[in-house]
């Protein structure tokens, strides 16, 4: 099969991790703008993870066979440590993700304006009713529960061509659940662009709570990825699946 180039895998998961900051994070400061002075709702967060979800779905429908669409460091990270991909793709990923969540803050600003940032640009936060323990724990468990659906709908066992559809629907489920905790980043590069762009524009940036969101999501993924990995140890090995070589179906991420 052929495979695309280094490169171009790069360029595909900065354009997939923009198009996943400006769809599912610009959801929120939207939702705000047209809410007014409205109360926020559960209908309100239902539509915004829909966001989240179709954009997933949609990125790695488009851009999977390309770079796997990980377009999420937490995922990338557990790949490498299960070995379904090689560890030297992984700072290059990581830096291409990163850029793409600061070229999709930046595009909510240019399409929303500056009331964008008023009303908070979508970053990821905690209030001071939730800890940081219950955060981390809150982030850990839905990364955990989105990466197990990744590592299932990756294997070469499950059902061809519903990879993009398990994905995004698990991160639709995630976020109703964990956003009212933590906003359900359960991604470190749709917090850092964000909070990158917003701290340029003057907003409000809780830069305390990043180290949560990054440990408590690569900590979530990873721990996912080897208890799928055990769930599969005891089964028949192909030859085909003895060359450890990476995965090339959609390895979607993310919110």
């Amino acid at each position: 099969m052929e495979e695309n180039t280094y490169p171009q895998k790069l360029v595909a998961e900065t354009l997939g991790t923009a198009m996943l900051v400006f769809i599912g994070v610009g959801s929120v400061p939207a939702t705000l703008i047209v809410n007014g002075k409205a109360p926020f709702t559960f209908a309100d967060l239902g539509m915004i993870s829909l966001a989240f979800a179709t954009v997933v779905i949609a990125m790695i429908y488009a851009i999977g066979h390309v770079s796997g669409c990980q377009i999420n460091p937490a995922i990338t990270l557990a790949l490498a440590a299960t070995r379904k991909i090689p560890w030297r793709d992984v700072p290059g990923y990581l830096a291409a993700q990163v850029v793409g969540a600061v070229l999709g803050a930046l595009a909510i600003i240019g399409v929303l304006g500056r009331q964008a940032v008023t009303v908070g640009l979508g970053i990821a936060s905690y209030g001071p009713q939730v800890g940081a323990g219950q955060a981390f724990f809150a982030e850990a468990v839905g990364t955990a529960v989105l990466a197990f659906v990744v590592f299932g709908a990756i294997d070469r066992r499950s059902a061809g061509g519903f990879a993009g559809l398990a994905i995004g629907l698990a991160v639709f489920a995630v976020i109703m659940v964990v956003g009212p905790a933590t906003s359900a980043a359960v991604n470190p590069a749709r917090v850092v662009g964000p909070m990158l762009v917003g701290q340029l524009f003057n907003g409000t940036v809780h830069w305390s709570q990043l180290p949560v969101y990054v440990i408590g999501d690569v900590v979530g993924a990873v721990a996912a990825g080897f208890l799928y990995g055990a769930l599969n140890a005891r089964r028949g090995v192909t030859a085909a699946e003895t060359t450890n070589e990476p995965v090339v179906a959609a390895e979607g991420a993310l919110s």
